[in-house]
This record gives C-alpha cells, structure tokens and sequence, in this order.
C-alpha cells in the first residue's frame, strides 16, 4: 500500500510560532485555505482511492477540498493527531520549543520510554499511529492520503520506515501541506519513497514567509 501523509495547511497558530495541539485546535488562514484548495492538483495523478484525517479542525478542512475533488468522504482517524505538547501547549519562547523538538529527537534514538512534560512517551505515540494506520490499511485501497501533522508525521516515519533515520529527522522539515510518501504495510513494515517539505502546489502556496510552526522544524537535542 502506498500512503500519502500530508501535513495540514497552514494555521493561526504556525504564524504565531505557537505550540497548539490540543483538539479541536485552530482552523486554517487565509494561506492555509489556498494551500488545502491546490492539493487536488497536486496529486491528481496518484490514483487517490480514500482520503482520511486526524480529529483536529485544521486536518479536517485542508481534507476536505481533496475528498471532494474524489467524491469521497473525509474519514477520521482517531490516532493520527499532533505530538500533544503537553507542558509547552500554547508556548511560543524558544526554550519551550527545544524541549519539546528535544524529547523527539530522544524517542528517533531509541529512547521510546522519555516523556514529553505531562504529555505522551514516544511509544504511546507510535502505538495510536499504527493503530489507525491498520485502519487505513483495512479499507482496501492501493493509495491513500491521510492529512496528519508535522511532528506525528515526521516521527513517525523516521522511526518506522526503515530506510530512514535520526540523521534524516534531524536535517528535513516539513512545512505545511508538505507531503511523505511510504510504501508497505504494518506487517512487513514500511519504505519512505520520497518526502517533500514544501507546500503541494508550488510556489504559489508557499509558506516559508510567514513562519509555519515549530512542529514541522529539523529536529535536534
């Protein structure tokens, strides 16, 4: 199976550098919008055959255009959600967003057991990833486009694709509407194919000005 994560459009949040994963969570600006709109071009040539989503409101709308270019429904995804900040939810200040980057970086070492600061270890993490990836899996289809979030994506496909690694997490973002793609299954496990950390639709939806968010930074110690 070959899956398509899409990071969603860009958010109020991610303009204000913020740390907001809590859910529902924020919807999307102006930009984030355009971004979700040029999506269906984008990927008109993958053979899309179900669209999915996690619970939060910014995944849920930058879905949608997509699912409707498909007439599809936008299946949500109970598990596919953002890292949950835990002590840093709604921080901005830089120490904040190093410690919350720096408790990844430990779990894409191996260190699965360390905690994010009242919030989640690296293995419940994975767990409810996989456990809703099994759900797309189930429904069939060759492709899938599943729209998640930068910090979820990017941690867990370094730590699941084995052609991968910390290295790989440490030097790539993934800006908003940015997409993996991996090829596999959880059985015999999975490939990243490619990993494109700019905006689906080009130059016209890039984000790179204003600032898209820590979640979607290079990780580090």
């Amino acid at each position: 199976m070959r899956l398509l994560l899409i990071r969603h459009g860009q958010t109020p949040a991610n303009v204000a550098g913020s740390l907001d994963t809590s859910l529902p969570g924020p919807g999307l600006t102006e930009l984030g919008r355009s971004q979700a709109e040029a999506i269906p071009e984008a990927v008109r040539d993958e053979q899309i055959g179900a669209v999915f989503a996690s619970r939060a409101l910014r995944a849920q709308l930058t879905a949608t255009p997509l699912a409707e270019s498909l007439d599809v429904p936008v299946v949500e995804l109970a598990g596919v959600h953002e890292i949950q900040a835990g002590a840093y939810e709604k921080a901005t200040d830089a120490a904040s967003v190093d410690g919350y980057l720096g408790t990844m970086w430990k779990w894409v070492h191996g260190d699965l057991d360390a905690r994010m600061p009242d919030g989640e270890t690296g293995a419940e993490v994975i767990e409810r990833f996989d456990a809703s990836l099994r759900e797309v899996e189930a429904a069939g289809v060759p492709v899938a486009a599943v729209v998640s979030h930068g910090a979820a994506i990017r941690v867990w496909t370094t730590i699941r694709a084995g052609n991968l690694g910390a290295a790989f997490a440490r030097n790539n973002p993934l800006g908003n509407t940015g997409v993996v793609a991996v090829e596999g299954d959880s059985a015999s496990g999975w490939v990243a194919l490619s990993w494109m950390g700019a905006p689906l639709g080009g130059p016209g939806v890039d984000d790179s000005d204003p600032y898209d968010g820590p979640a979607g930074e290079p990780l580090h110690a």
